[in-house]
């Protein structure tokens, strides 16, 4: 989709458009959302960042799910000049400009007149993206790159989401001069409800809800989310989750959390309980190839742990016996050329787990 055809979406008649989801735990899912509530997303994150008719925003990521339009519904509801690149790895590739790279300037009004790349480029811009969003992958690559990392350390707030962030793409942000957000949300949210900071003296290992947003339990462990301005009714999600009550940046009386993981990807072998985020986390230091933790079924266990790897099985094998519990161990080590993701650059788990049965 092109920003103009999703412009003429957002001026009919209809009070919804339709989005997918990313597809990162099955297949991607159609939905319709209401425009208001879109806006009203839009502009809360907006507020909070401090954007101003005038700044500037980069488009960077595809048009067909939710990420990508709210970036110009941002645009949109506060007037910003917005940057269109090809949905690619490295957004900031000074070769986007012959791919396609557009200008649309909301200031002027929001439905505005795109100028090409003959008119605006890469190399004639003079300042610093006010705003851009990314998913990790798109992130860790601009980082290998020098004049790429540069452009990305001038943007004033950098919002990452789609994914998690390990700690070697963290440790690569903490010395970023500009502000840099991991954000929490999903479709169903119409992007984010929650951020928290990765650099500098406000950062954090704790998501905070922005005003407006009441989270809780249920009985599993999972959080639920009560956005009236953006969702219809409370929201129950498949993120197992740990609260502290803690005032932060951006709310004084928030309850902030951590993700724990999804409760699909709980792995429940022989009685015990295995999140296989938990698993991954406790490798990350010790395995330098692409990896996933998943599952098969099993007939004496019911599931059982299994490692998915491009790298060497029986390297990794030699460390998940030496650095990880007995009870997390995989039993099974696939080799796959490549660890499935989805369109939008999340683990595609469900596929993971179509591999381990194989």
């Amino acid at each position: 989709m092109s920003v103009e055809e999703f412009l003429a979406e957002w001026h009919d008649d209809s009070p919804t458009l339709l989005v997918h989801t990313s597809g990162s735990t099955g297949e991607p899912k159609p939905m319709w959302v209401e425009k208001r509530r879109m806006a009203a997303s839009a502009r809360i994150t907006c507020d909070f960042l401090g954007l101003h008719k005038g700044d500037t925003a980069l488009l960077c990521m595809p048009l067909d799910y939710i990420a990508g339009k709210m970036m110009v519904v941002r645009s949109l509801v506060r007037g910003l000049r917005l940057t269109a690149v090809p949905p690619s790895g490295h957004p900031f590739k000074p070769n986007n400009e012959e791919l396609g790279i557009k200008f649309y300037d909301f200031s002027a009004g929001d439905n505005p007149v795109s100028s090409g790349n003959d008119n605006y480029s890469f190399s004639n811009i003079n300042s610093s993206f006010s705003l851009a969003a990314m998913v990790p992958m798109q992130v860790w690559n601009t980082l290998q790159v020098a004049d790429e990392r540069r452009r990305l350390m001038a943007v004033k707030h950098l919002i990452i989401g789609g994914g998690a962030i390990n700690e070697s793409l963290a440790a690569e942000l903490r010395t970023f001069p500009n502000a840099v957000w991991s954000t929490y949300g999903m479709t169903e949210t119409l992007s984010h409800i929650a951020l928290r900071r990765l650099n500098g003296l406000e950062a954090s290992e704790w998501y905070t809800p922005f005003p407006g947003v009441t989270l809780s339990q249920n009985a599993d462990g999972c959080l639920v989310i009560d956005a009236p301005a953006v969702h219809d009714g409370p929201l129950v999600t498949n993120d197992i989750v740990t609260f502290n009550p803690q005032p932060s940046i951006l709310n004084p009386q928030p309850i902030a959390f951590r993700i724990l993981g999804r409760k699909d990807n709980v792995i429940c072998s022989g009685g015990i309980k295995i999140q296989a985020e938990e698993v991954e986390r406790c490798l990350h230091d010790h395995l330098h190839s692409p990896y996933l933790i998943t599952k098969r079924r099993d007939e004496k266990f019911g599931e059982v742990v299994v490692l998915l790897t491009e790298g060497d099985t029986a390297e990794a094998m030699a460390v998940c016996q030496r650095v990880l519990p007995k009870y997390w161990q995989p039993r099974a080590y696939v080799h796959a050329p490549h660890i499935p993701l989805t369109a939008t650059g999340k683990t595609a788990r469900k596929e993971a787990e179509r591999l381990a049965e194989k």
